[in-house]
């Protein structure tokens, strides 16, 4: 994997101030507060997946777009070792969120689909769950995964995975003392 993560929080940033957006204009397009869209700029927390996503609309932007991956091919092929981390730091000095993602396909144009490899780290805090047009399909590759769907919950083991209807808030994380890994492919209709 390549060393240099990238950093979604500046990334949006960098696209909200290129678009005369303000934070509270971002905010009014999806329901977060200034207060956390500014945390996320300032890598003061990590989003998961589904908020990205409804920032990247707010943005009018694909969600590659935030990971700085501009499609160019109508195929992509990523190598093992050329996969890129996107940032999970969720304080200056270095605290751990919970989210790593490594983007599978960075460079297929006009894609409808974002495939991911996400390592769910343990976290002393839950996340709120999230809610966003589109799908989601998560395998688990490694560990124990915690998924929240709605007011049910369901624990997945190595092997096991689940498709749902991102529209119904979710919240997916490790869980147990250790990292999990997960492919996810989330559909942005």
């Amino acid at each position: 994997m390549n060393n240099d993560d990238i950093k979604v929080g500046e990334r949006i940033k960098e696209l909200r101030e290129n678009s005369g957006l303000s934070l509270n204009d971002v905010s009014q397009k999806t329901g977060f507060s200034p207060a956390f869209l500014s945390q996320m700029e300032n890598h003061l927390v990590s989003p998961p997946l589904g908020a990205i996503i409804k920032i990247a609309r707010a943005l009018d932007v694909e969600i590659g777009k935030l990971f700085n991956q501009e499609g160019k091919a109508p195929f992509t092929i990523v190598r093992s070792d050329e996969r890129t981390a996107t940032s999970r730091v969720a304080s200056k000095e270095g605290v751990r969120y919970g989210y790593e993602y490594e983007s599978l396909a960075p460079e297929k144009i006009n894609r409808h689909m974002e495939p991911f490899l996400v390592t769910l780290e343990p976290v002393s805090r839950k996340s709120v769950p999230y809610s966003h047009d589109g799908e989601e399909f998560l395998f688990v590759m490694e560990g124990r995964v915690e998924v929240q769907l709605g007011d049910y919950t369901d624990t997945l083991e190595k092997g096991d995975c689940i498709y749902y209807d991102s529209k119904v808030p979710h919240r997916v994380a490790s869980a147990d003392d250790k990292p999990a890994k997960i492919i996810a492919v989330i559909y942005a209709s």
